[in-house]
């Protein structure tokens, strides 16, 4: 296992991994968005107490899910560059982040549509709402962390101890309506409250916005490894080869 994931450490294997990865990523994450936003927003019945507005919960839910998912993902890369110094955990990390920030707005703006109908407001300092807030500002403080230094290997230690320190935001997320009185609804489970007509167009959104991520972040980690390597012979013969065809 550990020499696969040093294997892993390698740029120019990693970029050809990522590669031979995307195109059925992509073309996964086309045909279960269109499978599952398409059942969901157009034959799906209506919620017997919420009526059509329910429907935003096909994009609001698996938002907020991998928002939270996507920071523990970056976790996980964080230990691996801090500890085992793995080289290529710090880009991960970086490819990783962009697409959570979004998928975490997202969330936030999904959230207040669906809020102003059922609270009659647009936004309220809701523990599970501020908290959602809070990480959205752990994603822009870690990728305006990463630029603010021009070593790379700085940078990638600010960062990952900052994501680290982060960390403590997701239970409170998780658990806040737990916890506290909130507006919010309390943690759902999806196998009993949910109709099967709407839990699996719900399921197929959620597995949708997972492989949606991964494209997007494998995409975004080949563009940093090849403007890391930029000064490497293998980089050089890609770019003649792509000139070439």
């Amino acid at each position: 296992m550990w020499k696969a994931l040093h294997q892993l450490a390698v740029p120019e294997r990693l970029y050809t991994l990522c590669g031979r990865g995307l195109p059925w990523l992509t073309a996964l994450s086309a045909l279960l968005l269109v499978i599952g936003l398409g059942w969901g927003f157009v034959f799906a019945p209506a919620d017997y107490q919420q009526g059509e507005s329910y429907r935003i919960i096909y994009i609001h839910v698996p938002a907020a899910m991998w928002s939270m998912g996507i920071y523990a993902m970056m976790a996980m890369a964080a230990l691996c560059g801090l500890v085992w110094q793995m080289k290529m955990a710090d880009l991960t990390l970086m490819a990783l982040a962009p697409v959570g920030a979004v998928y975490t707005f997202i969330a936030l703006v999904t959230g207040a549509a669906w809020g102003k109908p059922m609270w009659g407001t647009w936004w309220i300092w809701d523990a599970r709402l501020t908290s959602e807030l809070v990480l959205l500002f752990l994603y822009a403080g870690i990728i305006a962390l990463w630029h603010a230094f021009d070593d790379r290997r700085q940078a990638g230690r600010a960062v990952g101890i900052l994501v680290l320190v982060g960390v403590v935001n997701l239970p409170v997320i998780h658990y806040s309506v737990v916890w506290w009185n909130t507006l919010h609804q309390g943690t759902t489970n999806v196998g009993q409250t949910l109709d099967i007509s709407m839990r699996v167009p719900l399921r197929i959104c959620m597995v949708a916005f997972l492989c949606l991520g991964m494209t997007l972040t494998l995409m975004r980690l080949r563009n940093l490894i090849l403007w890391q390597e930029r000064r490497r012979p293998w980089v050089a013969s890609l770019a003649k080869k792509g000139e070439a065809q």
